[in-house]
C-alpha cells in the first residue's frame, strides 16, 4: 500500500459531463491506498482463505430483485463483445451480454480461464464482493473523494491524471481504447483487454492504472440523479429508494468517441449487484482507524 497524506483539493469538472460538476473544495485525511488494484492473484488467496462465492457465482436474490429478468439474475456476469461493424453508440446493449457461468476465474464464460492473467486486476466483482475481500484483508472502499483525491497523484485541476495531454509525445500512459468503439480496437497501448496492474507508469503518488484499465468500485452511493448511464448495462435498481454506487477511474474501454471517463474526475453510477468483465477495485486503510 502507498500511504497519501491528506489535504484539500479541487474535486469534479466543469468542462466535461455534468455529473463531475460542480468543482468543489474537498478536504480528505492520511490514508493509505493499494498500489495497484486487486489481482486475481490476491483475490485467490481471498477465496482459497475463506471459501467465498461471487456473487456472479451464486446468482442474485429474485426476493431482493423482483423486477428484474429472471435470466440475469442466474449466475452469471456481463462480458464485453466486439461489434464486426459501427453501432448506435446509445445503444449499449450491442456490445454487452450476459455469459452465464462467467465469473472472476472465467472472465469471458466456461472455458475461459485466469491462467497467465495472475496479475491483471480481477474482474466480474460485484459491490459487496469488494467489501467482503476488503473486510478480510482489514481494508475498507475509497470514498469517491479519497479515490479522486489518490488518482490526481497531486497535480491541481490537470484533466488526466499526468497532466492535460492524453497521449504526451506519442507516450500512452493508462490502459484505454484506440480505434473506433466498439469495433475497432487497435491496441496501440499494447493491450486489447485487461493489462497486468503496472504495466504503465505511476502517477505522482506512486499509484498505477487509477486511470484505465478496470473501473473501480468506491464506498459512495451515486446522488447525481438525472445522468445518463455509461459503459454497461447495469442491472436495474429495482427496489425503491436504492441508489447505485459510484465508479471511477474508466476502463480499457473508454475511447475518445465514446465515454471519455478516463480522467479523475470522472464517474459512473452502477448498480451494486452488477458485475461485468470491466470493473474491479482498490482498498484503503484510513490512517487515524489504525
Amino acid at each position: 500500500m502507498t500511504r497519501i497524506p491528506g489535504g484539500t483539493f479541487l474535486m469534479g469538472a466543469d468542462n466535461f459531463y455534468p455529473e463531475e460538476a460542480p468543482v468543489r473544495e474537498v478536504s480528505v485525511g492520511d490514508f493509505r491506498i493499494d498500489t495497484h488494484a486487486v489481482t486475481n492473484a490476491d483475490f485467490r488467496r481471498f477465496v482459497k482463505a475463506t471459501g467465498y462465492r461471487t456473487l456472479a457465482e451464486q446468482g442474485l436474490d429474485p426476493t431482493l430483485l423482483p423486477g428484474v429478468d429472471p435470466a440475469v439474475r442466474a449466475a452469471g456476469s456481463l462480458v464485453f463483445h466486439m461489434t464486426t461493424r459501427p453501432v448506435n453508440l446509445q445503444n449499449i446493449r450491442q456490445w454487452w451480454r450476459f455469459v452465464p457461468g462467467a465469473c472472476w476465474k472465467h472472465p469471458e464464460g466456461p472455458g475461459s480461464t485466469i491462467q497467465g492473467r495472475m496479475h491483471h486486476p480481477v474482474v466480474h466483482i460485484a459491490h459487496v464482493d469488494a467489501l467482503a475481500y476488503a473486510a478480510w484483508a482489514g481494508k475498507t472502499l475509497p470514498t469517491e473523494s479519497q479515490w479522486e483525491f489518490a488518482a490526481r497523484g497531486g497535480l491541481a485541476g490537470a484533466s488526466y491524471a499526468w497532466g492535460d495531454e492524453l497521449v504526451p509525445d506519442g507516450r500512452y500512459m493508462a490502459n484505454t481504447w484506440q480505434g473506433e468503439f466498439p469495433w475497432q480496437n487497435l491496441a496501440l497501448d499494447g493491450y486489447a483487454g485487461t493489462a497486468p496492474v503496472g504495466s504503465y507508469p505511476p502517477n505522482g503518488f506512486g499509484l498505477y492504472d487509477m486511470i484505465g484499465n478496470v473501473w473501480e468500485w468506491t464506498l459512495d452511493d451515486y446522488a447525481t440523479p438525472g445522468s445518463k448511464p455509461c459503459c454497461t448495462p447495469a442491472v436495474e435498481l429495482a427496489v425503491s429508494g436504492r441508489s447505485g454506487k459510484v465508479l471511477k477511474g474508466g476502463s480499457f474501454l473508454c475511447a475518445p468517441s465514446y465515454c471519455q471517463r478516463y480522467r479523475p474526475a470522472a464517474r459512473s453510477e452502477q448498480s451494486p449487484e452488477s458485475a461485468t468483465s470491466h470493473i474491479g477495485f482498490r482498498c484503503v486503510v484510513n490512517i487515524a482507524d489504525i
